[in-house]
């Protein structure tokens, strides 16, 4: 280590394990650092890296008191609170896949893993130190938001010998900077000069990068499928899949896309988020639920441990509940009603009433309790749109929409678009579903529970068209119901039946009918249910 170096390095060492951080201590003073200052809570290093600059941030990666490491870094990160000049190192005894994985994706300057030894300790910050000092002017103008001068600066770095062994890093921060300056053509044309000589990960990411804003779609698929089958590459390669997907409107693969990369690093909110917003696109209940409890196990007790995000798992819950089988309600209620006690243990004080109270009316209406629900509803104050949460407006437009007051419902989609389309932080997926919301409930005005219902009744009596019309907007709003898919089959199938026309017959070959085959292949059917699916596939394949 530099001496010199190290006596003019402000370190900032967050560690909440005394016997660790008298360690940390000792090793840094041997190495000739002088200005050291501590913080065992996340919440005292963020208040202390708001006052001051730090050169050196040295994190445990597992805090056990508020929030943990990967929270306060991830933080820092999203605010942009963490100068690019600034060097963080994670230290962790936990070496585990996932931990790995999820250092990796955050992308910190370095991770040692515990124990470790002065000299390495010397040897990686030494080095880390040496980098960040040699960049320090491309830094310094990143972190005044002058990313051309940065550029500029960085390309004159590059045409020193005496900077070579920086070479590496200036060339990857290079690619980055010229993706956020947008010269996505200059971009592209660097990163496969960097492949040709030497095929860099880094560079090929960078590459799918810039395909896809040249929306050179087939390079990039191609490219990122090859990615996600390395091991090194798999993480970053999904999410750009998912990228793909979503600019395409496939919802359904950009969930799986996403599912595949959050089991790789479960820790990433923004990813289950992503999940959610993709699983109410494509009504799958299922996945909106296990995406909600996934992001109240992984934020607890750390800066996004809220209220809301356990109410937005009760609404997951009845969601699903809406739209299974009669025997999981109660279990999905039971479900959701547990999460609501912890959010009350959890946060005593928070003012939740309205949003309670449109959740109980839900829970009602699910329990034929249709008066009920309407009365706890008419409670509701209506003069506080603007300031309520969008959630919570958005669970009461379904609210409404189930007791049958359809014009309320659609009015507060209304307000729900227009506040999206306002505010820069809202994601263009939730967007997306609330205009598909509008959409289905306009055409749609009964609500799952009731849909299936009217539509056997209907079938019953022999109102066939009747009855299909209303399997069908079953089907749309719970397309991985394998009951629905089975009746919407059946009345299809019997319709064809009955109709000599050849346009009809021609319809076999539908998409409608591909996937409710497709629903009810994945799904489980009951022993009755399974007897009328293979006599309603034998109609069909007599009628072909």
């Amino acid at each position: 280590m530099n001496l010199k170096l190290a006596r003019q390095t402000r370190v900032l060492v967050i560690d909440d394990q005394v016997l660790a951080k008298g360690y940390l201590k000792y090793s840094l003073e041997e190495l000739g650092f002088q200005n050291i200052e501590y913080a065992d809570r996340a919440s005292n290093a963020l208040s202390a890296i708001r006052r001051n600059h730090y050169d050196l941030i040295v994190c445990s990666y597992d805090l056990k008191n508020e929030q943990d490491g990967y929270f306060l870094y991830d933080q820092l990160k999203e605010h942009n609170e963490l100068p690019p000049s600034t060097a963080f190192v994670f230290i962790s005894a936990d070496t585990t896949a996932d931990i790995v994985h999820s250092i990796v994706e955050l992308q910190p300057d370095d991770f040692l893993a515990k124990p470790f030894t002065v000299r390495e300790l010397d040897r990686r910050l030494g080095r880390l130190l040496t980098r960040k000092k040699a960049l320090k002017p491309v830094y310094q103008l990143i972190e005044q938001s002058t990313l051309d001068k940065a550029l500029l600066e960085l390309e004159n770095f590059l045409t020193e010998p005496k900077n070579s062994e920086f070479f590496p890093l200036a060339l990857k921060l290079k690619g980055e900077l010229l993706l956020a300056c947008g010269h996505y053509e200059e971009a592209r044309e660097f990163y496969q000069a960097i492949i040709n000589v030497q095929n860099f990960t880094w560079a090929q990411l960078g590459l799918i990068k810039s395909y896809i804003s040249l929306d050179q779609d087939e390079e990039a698929e191609k490219l990122v499928i090859e990615l996600a089958l390395k091991q090194d590459s798999m993480l970053a390669a999904y999410d750009l899949l998912a990228a793909l997907q979503i600019k395409h409107h496939e919802f359904e693969d950009a969930l799986e896309s996403v599912e595949v990369a959050s089991a790789i690093s479960p820790r990433n909110l923004h990813r289950h988020a992503k999940a959610l917003d993709l699983s109410r696109l494509t009504h799958d209940y299922e996945s909106q639920f296990e995406a909600a409890k996934k992001i109240v196990k992984i934020a607890k007790n750390s800066i996004h441990d809220k209220p809301e995000i356990y109410l937005n798992v009760a609404r997951s819950g009845i969601d699903f509940a809406m739209t299974a089988e009669e025997e999981h309600t109660k279990r999905l209620i039971k479900q959701s009603t547990e999460y609501l006690k912890q959010l009350k243990s959890n946060f005593p004080k928070a003012d939740i009433d309205d949003q309670l109270k449109v959740i109980d009316a839900r829970m009602l209406y699910l329990e034929d309790e249709v008066d009920n629900a309407r009365a706890l509803l008419n409670q509701l104050n209506n003069d506080a749109w603007e300031t309520e949460s969008i959630e919570g407006l958005l669970d009461k437009a379904k609210a409404f929409h189930e007791v049958g007051i359809q014009d309320h419902a659609l009015k507060i989609l209304d307000m729900i678009e227009r506040r999206c389309n306002n505010d820069p932080a809202q994601s263009d997926l939730f967007l997306q579903y609330v205009q598909q919301e509008k959409v289905e409930k306009t055409e749609i005005k009964l609500s799952p529970k009731a849909l299936n219902n009217n539509a056997v009744i209907q079938y019953q009596r022999g109102d066939l068209q009747k009855a299909l019309e209303t399997f069908r907007q079953a089907f749309t709003i719970m397309p991985k119901n394998p009951s629905i898919a089975l009746n919407l089959l059946q009345a299809t199938a019997i319709n064809l039946k009955e109709s000599s026309s050849d346009a009809a017959k021609e319809s076999l070959n539908s998409t409608l009918i591909h996937n409710c085959l497709k629903t009810i292949e994945s799904g489980r059917l009951s022993e009755e249910q399974e007897q009328r699916y293979q006599r309603v596939k034998s109609v069909l394949k007599d009628l072909t």
